[in-house]
């Protein structure tokens, strides 16, 4: 294999060298990448660049000789079961040629772990349209929490779309019942959390917690909300923004108000509210859910997509007579 120059496209904007590399040439090891950067043997606009170095669009990369694989050829993958497909299909609110925008079920965890079996990062296969297209993560929603979320169909698309979220350029809205009825109906809650230690968590495994102003672990977190609707002061419907987006943030700011939301039995039992999460005739699911995302669109605009409530908490709204308008088709502007 001789030298040669590759150009970085549009859709591989703010990617990784070293990534760039293993997307183009899978068989080439992280090691081998490194000594090549290091030898200035792999260049970025006859450059020497290291393997953290951030690409741009219309930038060179020069690619030297590289060693033939070691390893035998991968197995094909294996085929897609049309059950999948079809599930993960339904879960589709919007989809374009840059990013996909599901509405993911409560219940569903977003990632794999220990004891884990489905999820939606292992589903998201079954929307490939090839090699080289699988659909990537670009933030998460908990196991319990319903709604929109959206994956990149390119490296160069997360990138852009994980820089959106970091920087608050995303607009969030979140759905929840929660119990009891808080005062003030709208608000601003600026609370800082700490991830609790494992050993201090409790009895009912509370990760994340309130922490004092001063405290040098703490972590800034605001979500302003308003009250929708109410049923008498035993529950009531709220629209929450977070403005910031922490682990557990959501569920923890409710229950510090006083008022938990409805199903969440790790936060719910939060000391000086007097309110239970579990409310005798309601599911025991929790009642959370990702409403609306406003982000910027990769390739310009913005795009603004909705989704509807999940089976339990349309049904909790229909026993607290709370209307919720359906969800609006997908808008780019």
């Amino acid at each position: 294999m001789t030298v040669t120059l590759r150009t970085i496209t549009e859709d591989e904007a703010d990617i990784r060298l070293d990534r760039w590399f293993r997307r183009h040439f899978p068989d080439i090891t992280q090691g081998v990448i490194q000594k090549l950067c290091r030898t200035g043997q792999i260049r970025v606009d006859g450059k020497r660049a290291e393997a953290a170095t951030r690409l741009a669009p219309g930038q060179s990369v020069r690619v030297p000789p590289l060693p033939a694989p070691k390893a035998p050829e991968k197995p094909e993958p294996a085929a897609i079961d049309p059950r999948l497909r079809a599930e993960v299909e339904r879960l589709v609110l919007y989809r374009d040629d840059h990013l996909i925008v599901l509405n993911k079920p409560s219940g569903l965890p977003t990632q794999g772990g220990p004891g884990i079996q489905k999820h939606l990062d292992g589903m998201l296969r079954a929307l490939a349209t090839g090699p080289l297209d699988r659909p990537r993560l670009v933030h998460r929603l908990d196991r319990d929490t319903s709604g929109v979320i959206v994956v990149a169909r390119s490296p160069g698309v997360a990138a852009k779309l994980a820089a959106a979220f970091r920087t608050r350029a995303v607009e969030k809205i979140y759905w929840a019942v929660v119990c009891g009825r808080p005062v003030p109906v709208e608000g601003r809650l600026d609370l800082p959390l700490t991830r609790r230690d494992p050993t201090q968590a409790g009895a009912r495994g509370e990760r994340i917690a309130v922490a004092e102003r001063d405290d040098p672990d703490a972590t800034h977190a605001i979500t302003d909300f308003r009250t929708l609707d109410h049923a008498a002061r035993k529950l009531a419907w709220l629209e929450l923004r977070p403005l910031t987006g922490r682990t557990h943030q959501l569920r923890v700011h409710c229950a510090e108000l006083g008022a938990p939301i409805l199903g969440d039995a790790t936060y719910g039992e939060w000391r000086e509210t007097g309110n239970s999460a579990l409310v005798e005739g309601f599911s025991e699911q929790l009642h959370l859910h990702a409403r609306r995302l406003t982000l910027p669109h990769p390739a310009g605009g913005t795009l603004i997509v909705e989704a509807d409530l999940p089976p339990h908490m349309a049904e909790t709204f229909r026993g607290l007579g709370f209307v919720a308008p359906p969800a609006r088709p997908p808008q780019r502007r």
